[in-house]
């Protein structure tokens, strides 16, 4: 569930009006007339109730003959409070797609033809170069320093440096002359 769709579940738990037709559905279905007979409330109140429990998915309709009947929709009533609360925001694939663009851009200036350039000063860019190197390496194997410096020193001249920043940054990890990839 969206974030946004949570919102309209508490926005509409917090009337009155709505609550009552919520409890009166518990019972079963209903259409307009009656619920308004029931609530003491015009038909047209009841009417704009539905139409907001039907936006935030609380209250399912179908027509039948002239009369349109709304029954709850309890999957979504039976959500917990939490589960609603947790909801993720819409945001996240966007904000996804914003750090691999940046990343693809930091690779594209750091890198010619899968060589490095140079060393980037800033530690996220640094780190967005490592992990490309990195992913030459297969996670967890062991490798002898011997092999590690064949694979960095095609890509970078001083692969003394790219070995030591990495093992800092926890990307690998040594034991002796030995080294595992870590993330």
């Amino acid at each position: 569930m969206t974030q946004e769709t949570a919102l309209k579940v508490f926005k509409c738990l917090s009337d009155m009006s709505r609550l009552r037709i919520i409890q009166s559905l518990n019972q079963g279905e209903m259409y307009t007339e009656l619920l308004a007979e029931r609530l003491e409330l015009t038909p047209s109140t009841v009417s704009f109730h539905m139409k907001k429990l039907e936006d935030a998915g609380l209250v399912l309709s179908r027509k039948e003959q002239y009369y349109t009947v709304y029954s709850l929709n309890r999957e979504v009533l039976e959500k917990t409070v939490y589960a609603l609360a947790a909801s993720q925001p819409e945001q996240i694939d966007e904000q996804q797609k914003r750090e691999e663009a940046y990343r693809q851009k930091v690779i594209k200036s750091f890198f010619d033809y899968d060589v490095l350039r140079a060393i980037p000063v800033q530690r996220k860019k640094k780190l967005i170069c490592y992990e490309r190197i990195a992913e030459r390496f297969e996670l967890g194997r062991v490798y002898e320093e011997k092999e590690v410096n064949e694979i960095i020193s095609p890509i970078y001249a001083d692969y003394c440096t790219i070995r030591r920043d990495m093992i800092s940054e926890g990307i690998f990890q040594r034991d002796g002359n030995r080294y595992v990839r870590l993330k």
